[in-house]
């Protein structure tokens, strides 16, 4: 889709709570360099709302006074930072370099055959020993 056919992103309303955790992290940086807070209030955002949604990327921009681009820079570099809901319970197979030489994409093959998902999906499952209560929820798989 072209961006002249997006609609424009509005910047999700933050909670005075998550506002206030928000302060924490900034007032570790000298007051010229809030931006450097960039990572861990991402990482806070993400706690609360289980992604790294545009709306959340604009309210972290907006929030630290940097442009979204910057704050959407991070979000898709750093793996850690899901850019879209995800399962209750996250695979990770480690597919760089070191460890491919280790057997890295093998790894991820076999689950993604034993699993019937691709990575990057999510799958509904079923998981009888993930939990005391036996719970359900989706299972993603992530590169």
């Amino acid at each position: 889709m072209s961006s002249a056919t997006q609609k424009p992103v509005q910047a999700l309303a933050l909670s005075e709570a998550t506002r206030a955790r928000f302060a924490r992290e900034v007032a570790k940086f000298p007051a010229d360099q809030k931006q450097s807070a960039v990572m861990p209030v991402l990482s806070i955002l993400q706690q609360e709302q289980g992604w790294v949604s545009p709306e959340g990327e604009l309210a972290v921009a907006e929030y630290l006074g940097m442009p979204v681009m910057a704050v959407h820079e991070v979000t898709t570099f750093y793996n850690m930072y899901n850019q879209k809901p995800v399962g209750k319970f996250k695979l990770n197979v480690c597919t760089n370099l070191p460890c491919q030489l280790r057997g890295g994409l093998q790894a991820l093959h076999h689950l993604e055959g034993k699993l019937g998902v691709h990575a990057g999906e999510t799958l509904q499952m079923a998981c009888s020993r993930c939990s005391p209560a036996n719970a359900r929820g989706p299972a993603p798989m992530r590169r």
